[in-house]
């Protein structure tokens, strides 16, 4: 095996990050995929490239239309391997969202603390649309991550309060061997 092989053949065909918005799937993403070797997309970026900004698409087609734009995605993704793909947070919130990208992947769901997340969505750049739209940012977190928790807990839960983006990643690189390891053991036996 050419170098790197060995590593990649230990790992899945790629590796999917959901969670709520500012919990690091982005950043945590681009680092992963080097970490690992492998190609990084990120889905909002896709979609700001092909529909203009994500704060707009709010605006003019509202969040079921951009919700709409997200799965238009999926099929294209879920044909893709070796990659790190950083979701928006609620692109696996769909049922066939969640079982297309989810075949052949290891899932994990970014988590940190409402404050945390409070502090990363409402620091230095524009608001997030769901969050904008509300009177109360916290309230609004809350109840989104209330609504959400059925679904991220479906998957391997990373929490990133207090950790560096490189460690978050590196936790994941460790979790997603292991993991494949696992299912390849349990596939032999």
């Amino acid at each position: 095996m050419r170098d790197g092989e060995h590593e990649k053949a230990a790992l899945p065909l790629k590796i999917v990050l959901t969670g709520f918005m500012g919990t690091g799937k982005s950043t945590v993403g681009r680092i992963l995929a080097h970490q690992i070797r492998f190609d990084f997309v990120d889905t909002d970026q896709m979609i700001e490239e092909h529909h203009g900004p994500i704060p707009e698409i709010f605006e003019r087609d509202g969040e079921e239309g951009f919700r709409e734009i997200e799965s238009s995605l999926v099929a294209d993704l879920a044909a893709m391997e070796g990659v790190v793909i950083a979701t928006g947070g609620g692109l696996m919130l769909r049922e066939e969202n969640a079982q297309a990208l989810g075949a052949d992947s290891q899932v994990f769901c970014l988590d940190a603390s409402v404050d945390t997340i409070l502090g990363r969505v409402t620091s230095g750049r524009q608001l997030r649309p769901l969050i904008e739209a509300s009177g109360n940012p916290r309230e609004t977190i809350l109840s989104l991550l209330a609504e959400r928790e059925q679904s991220y807990s479906l998957y391997t839960r990373v929490n990133t309060d207090g950790l560096t983006p490189s460690k978050v990643a590196s936790l994941i690189a460790v979790k997603a061997t292991m993991a494949t390891q696992a299912d390849r053991r349990s596939s032999e036996s």
